[in-house]
């Protein structure tokens, strides 16, 4: 065997948490193809590397941006790996609940929560108007994972249900496109002002 074939088939067995695969994982939605990274990674922890390269966040595997969304000011302010075991709980939870492969779900949940329109300010004269805007596809990535685990935090706050559970719920919901998810719901709020405003 090649050095070049034992590289690929070592790089098929590399699996997230060693469980779950990237292969057949599928993206959609061609304007994110380039931006959701799924390049296989046993351990999604970058440490910072793509920091000062411009448009280096999106060579950053999509489950890491997930994991540093959850460190929010509060409570996982900072706590890297207490962020990486919530979201190892809730992909085991979704598998549980789904039978699907966990990135192939938060994919999804990614795609259906992603706003195509929003608004923004133009000053002219001293009078300010709101016009609607395309969102960049790295925009759209950023907003739709700070609204799913800005939903899971809100339905884990002051209520018995823990964070993991949470957050596999909001990333089963918005993944199947359920309007009672939260980034769903974000999403649309989004996109209908950005219509009134057009």
């Amino acid at each position: 065997m090649s050095s070049t074939s034992a590289l690929e088939f070592k790089m098929k067995e590399i699996k997230l948490f060693g469980k779950w695969s990237y292969d057949w994982v599928e993206v959609r939605d061609p304007s994110l193809k380039r931006y959701l990274c799924l390049k296989p990674v046993l351990l999604p922890h970058t440490g910072g590397r793509h920091e000062h390269k411009k448009f280096g966040k999106a060579s950053v595997p999509i489950v890491e941006r997930l994991i540093n969304k959850l460190m929010r000011p509060g409570r996982n302010a900072g706590k890297k790996h207490l962020a990486y075991n919530i979201v190892k709980k809730a992909f085991d939870i979704i598998y549980l609940k789904t039978g699907e492969n966990p990135l192939q779900v938060l994919v999804r949940a990614i795609e259906n929560s992603a706003p195509r329109e929003d608004t923004t300010r133009i000053m002219y004269g001293g009078i300010v108007y709101h016009v609607s805007v395309d969102v960049s596809p790295i925009r759209r990535i950023d907003v739709a994972l700070r609204h799913i685990t800005e939903g899971a935090r809100l339905k884990a706050f002051n209520t018995p249900t823990p964070i993991e559970e949470a957050l596999a719920e909001e990333i089963i919901l918005a993944a199947n496109g359920d309007p009672k998810s939260y980034a769903v719901q974000k999403r649309d709020e989004i996109e209908r002002i950005a219509l009134s405003s057009r």
